[in-house]
């Protein structure tokens, strides 16, 4: 059973992935993956930026009193990503050869922020 207000909450998230993955595109992203769940847990946008396979965090902040949206994706969220994007790998085949990042696009009422390779792996 869906808690009250979770419903509107990822009806949120899902426009402002939205969002992200149109900036991105327009920077050369090519999205490969919108909202990946597996065991492990979620990554939001999967892209491919030159060689690189980009595992995608995006947050929004409303308001900055609660901080700003990157310094949402603290160290707990980011092992939850790495784990997540652990199986993916895994699933597509692909080999530990394969480079990867993590970037986070930050959206504020007045700006989107990207952040490439804003964090390292975390076990």
């Amino acid at each position: 059973m869906r808690r009250k207000g979770e419903a509107s909450a990822k009806k949120t998230g899902l426009y402002y992935e939205t969002q992200a993955a149109e900036f991105l595109e327009k920077r050369g992203y090519e999205i490969l993956e919108r909202n990946f769940r597996c065991p492990a847990g979620e990554i939001d946008l999967i892209a491919k930026e030159g060689e690189y396979l980009c595992f995608i965090e995006v947050k929004y902040r409303s308001e900055r009193e609660t901080g700003t949206p990157e310094e949402a994706v603290d160290g707990k969220k980011q092992k939850r990503i790495s784990r997540a994007a652990l199986y993916y790998l895994m699933r597509q085949k692909l080999g530990d050869t394969t480079p990867c990042r993590f970037d986070v696009v930050g959206i504020c009422p007045d700006e989107i922020r990207l952040i490439r390779n804003a964090f390292s792996f975390k076990r």
